[in-house]
């Protein structure tokens, strides 16, 4: 019943009836409608390796030209503001995946996600911890994921090896401390990631910690092109 539940939630819809936007509430109206994408999740010009909005003419960011990422490209939808924030606590923590596909149809549309998305071998969903996987019932990065209509996810490719603090309630280096060995790549992984192309799907990326320790452990693994979607970056 939960898994029939969450797969016709992905769809944006439960039992075929209209749906009312989420931030707007107009209804009858997709769960994101037109005016609020347009008005909210307006394009930004964006460091393509980090995904911080730069200034227009900017290739790239400082940071990364000091210290280039373990990702080859990282592509945000949005910023992780108001209305964005709201929707995604309902999104993870108040039952709400009815959202996935209206969120993922934000992503896919996000510059340059088409093309890094047709060009990927296999789409890595950002694991949750095992005990918070019990707590939450669903894997918002995977709901995502699967709504990309993309490259298949496969989820036992990246692992979680341990639970960690919530990154949430950390500052940047204790970040990176938190998450120093806590991914791992499965036995199968390692036989078929060599040469292939992978694209990182998660919700929100705040200071990129959880997605560039990830990234360094498939590039160990043998990943020839490591990319990174999100829905939101922490401005």
């Amino acid at each position: 019943m939960l898994f029939t539940r969450l797969l016709g939630a992905s769809r944006g819809h439960y039992g075929g009836l209209p749906s009312q936007c989420a931030i707007c509430h107009a209804w009858p109206a997709p769960r994101l409608c037109d005016a609020c994408v347009r008005r909210f999740a307006a394009p930004a010009t964006r460091c393509p390796t980090c995904a911080r909005r730069v200034p227009e003419g900017v290739q790239r960011c400082g940071d990364c030209l000091r210290h280039p990422p373990a990702l080859d490209a990282c592509i945000a939808a949005t910023d992780y503001a108001y209305p964005w924030a709201d929707l995604l606590v309902r999104f993870k923590f108040q039952s709400d995946p009815g959202c996935a596909a209206a969120l993922a149809a934000l992503m896919r549309d996000a510059a340059g996600a088409r093309e890094l998305l047709a060009r990927a071998d296999a789409l890595l969903p950002i694991p949750l911890a095992p005990g918070r996987l019990r707590q939450r019932g669903y894997n918002q990065a995977l709901l995502l994921a699967r709504a990309l209509d993309a490259a298949p996810p496969r989820t036992g490719w990246l692992l979680r090896s341990r639970e960690t603090t919530a990154q949430s309630s950390l500052h940047r280096d204790a970040r990176l401390r938190n998450l120093r060995g806590v991914f791992t790549v499965s036995d199968a992984a390692r036989q078929s990631l060599p040469d292939l192309r992978v694209v990182l799907v998660d919700d929100v990326m705040t200071t990129g910690a959880t997605l560039h320790a990830a990234a360094t452990v498939l590039r160990g693994a043998g990943a020839r092109h490591i990319g990174a979607l999100v829905l939101a970056r922490t401005p």
